[in-house]
């Protein structure tokens, strides 16, 4: 179970990137029909595989693979913390205007 989460967590970057790949290697409808599912499956891969390995392993009672996923949790908080701070509220605000 360690390691089908694991694997699972390390394969939310190349979610986010599946469409740009597909995209690259020509075949951009790809990016068009269901560019948009990437995103938010990735989103939910980095968020849901630590916390799920983290329950499992708290029932489990399994000190070593708590430890893992509490670090795998916090690799992932940084970057979904981090792009609301920058993405939403230090946008850029355009010239003239008061954000």
């Amino acid at each position: 179970m360690k390691t089908t989460m694991t694997w699972w967590w390390a394969g939310a970057p190349f979610i986010l990137l599946a469409s740009v790949i597909a995209s690259v290697m020509g075949t951009p409808e790809v990016r068009e029909d269901v560019g948009g599912m990437f995103g938010p499956a990735a989103l939910i891969s980095a968020v849901a595989a630590p916390a799920m390995g983290f329950t499992v392993a708290l029932v489990g009672r399994r000190q070593q693979a708590r430890r893992r996923f509490a670090i795998m949790g916090a690799v992932s908080g940084v970057p979904v913390l981090l792009f609301p701070v920058f993405g939403v509220l230090l946008a850029e605000c355009p010239d003239g205007h008061h954000c």
